[in-house]
C-alpha cells in the first residue's frame, strides 16, 4: 500500500506565513503538521509515499528527504492547482494498482490506522460535526454503508463530516473517474474534487463504510492551529529541552522549545512551540507558535502565531505575523 499526501496547497487561509513556509511544514507540539501525519501512518507500517507537491514544494522535498531518508518517497509536481481530485490523479503512474491511503496534508486524524488499512472495503473517514457545509459530507443508507458523498453542501442531509483519510481499493476505478470528471469538465465550487470522483465510483457500484476517527485536527485556519498545538503538547507530553538553561526564567507546561534557542527573563507557556535557535529576552509568551530563528524583545503575546527569521520588540497582545518580520512596537 502507497500513502499520497497532497500539500500544493497555497495555504492562503494562513497568510502571511504560508508566503515563505508550506503549511505543511508549520510547527507544531514540537514537530510540524506533515511530519505527525507520516509518522502516524509509519507507525502503522507504510513505508512509502506519494506527495503531492506544488507552491514551495521543493521545501517539502527537502525536509522529508532529509528527516525520513529510510522511506520510500515519490515526489509529484501539481504545476496549476485544480483541486484534489487533479492532485490525485497526477499520481496515476507512481501508484499502479496498488492500494492506496490518501491523507490530505492539512489534517490529522486519530483513530486505528492498522485497522483502516487491513479494511476488506474502501473506507472513509467520518466524524460528526455540527456545521458540515464547509467539509464533504457523507450520508449512510440503512445497513451503514456510505451511499453519498457530496462537497460543501448548502442544505447537507448528514453532519457526517469527509475528514480527510481515506481507505482505496479499487485504484482503477478511482482513476478512471477522475479522468471521466475532468474529460467530462465537471467541477464542484471551480475545482475537480475527490469527492465527485468516490461519489462516481459509488455508482458504479464501489462499497464504502465509514472509518470511525477519534479525534480530528484541522489544520488550516490560525485559530484552529493554536488549538490543535494546546492539545497535541498536553497529550504528546513534549518536554521543553530540559538540556539547556533558561536564564531568570519561567517555564510553565506543556511547552516545547526548539535547539538552540536562548530564553532569558522570560514567562513562556503554558501551550507554546518555539522553533530551534529563537531568542526571547524580557518577554511573557503563552498560548501561542513562534517559528525558527526569531528574536523577541519586551513583548506580551498570547494567542499568537509568529514566523521565523521574525524580529519583534515592544508590546503586544495578538499577533499574526510571517516569516522575515521586523516590527518595533516600542
Amino acid at each position: 500500500m502507497k500513502a499520497i499526501i497532497p500539500v500544493a496547497g497555497a495555504g492562503t487561509k494562513l497568510r502571511p506565513h504560508t508566503y515563505t513556509q508550506p503549511k505543511a511544514l508549520i510547527p507544531l507540539a514540537g514537530k510540524t503538521i506533515l511530519s505527525i501525519i507520516i509518522d502516524q501512518l509509519e507507525e502503522a507500517g507504510i513505508t512509502e509515499f506519494v506527495f503531492v507537491i506544488g507552491y514551495l514544494g521543493e521545501k517539502i522535498q527537502h525536509y522529508v528527504q532529509k528527516k525520513y531518508p529510510h522511506l520510500t518517497c515519490h515526489f509529484v509536481q501539481q504545476n496549476v492547482r485544480e483541486g484534489t481530485g487533479h492532485a490525485i490523479l497526477l499520481t496515476k503512474k507512481v501508484v499502479g494498482d496498488d492500494e492506496i491511503l490518501i491523507v490530505l496534508g492539512d489534517t490529522i486524524c486519530e483513530g486505528n490506522i492498522r485497522e483502516l488499512i487491513a479494511s476488506p472495503v474502501s473506507q472513509l473517514g467520518l466524524k460528526k460535526v455540527d456545521d458540515p457545509r464547509s467539509f464533504g459530507v457523507a450520508e449512510l443508507n440503512d445497513a451503514g454503508d456510505i451511499m453519498r458523498v457530496v462537497e460543501k453542501p448548502q442544505i447537507p442531509k448528514s453532519n457526517l463530516a469527509l475528514v480527510g483519510i481515506y481507505k482505496i481499493k479499487e485504484t482503477d476505478q478511482l482513476f478512471d473517474c477522475l479522468e471521466r470528471n475532468m474529460t467530462e469538465h465537471r467541477r464542484s465550487h471551480d475545482e475537480f474534487q475527490l469527492t465527485d470522483a468516490l461519489q462516481c465510483m459509488i455508482e458504479h457500484g464501489v462499497q464504502f463504510t465509514p472509518f470511525k476517527v477519534s479525534n480530528w485536527f484541522d489544520c488550516g485556519r490560525k485559530e484552529t492551529l493554536l488549538e490543535t498545538n494546546a492539545i497535541l503538547l498536553s497529550k504528546y507530553k513534549v518536554p521543553a529541552n530540559p538540556m539547556l538553561p533558561y536564564e531568570n526564567a519561567i517555564i510553565i507546561p506543556p511547552v516545547s522549545i526548539g535547539e538552540g534557542c536562548n530564553i532569558k527573563n522570560s514567562i513562556i507557556g503554558p501551550n507554546v512551540a518555539i522553533g530551534d535557535n529563537t531568542v526571547i529576552n524580557y518577554s511573557i509568551v503563552k498560548d501561542s507558535i513562534i517559528g525558527s530563528y526569531s528574536n523577541l524583545y519586551e513583548v506580551v503575546l498570547k494567542s499568537s502565531l509568529i514566523g521565523s527569521d521574525a524580529n519583534i520588540r515592544g508590546l503586544s497582545q495578538s499577533l499574526n505575523i510571517g516569516d522575515n518580520t521586523e516590527i518595533d512596537l516600542g
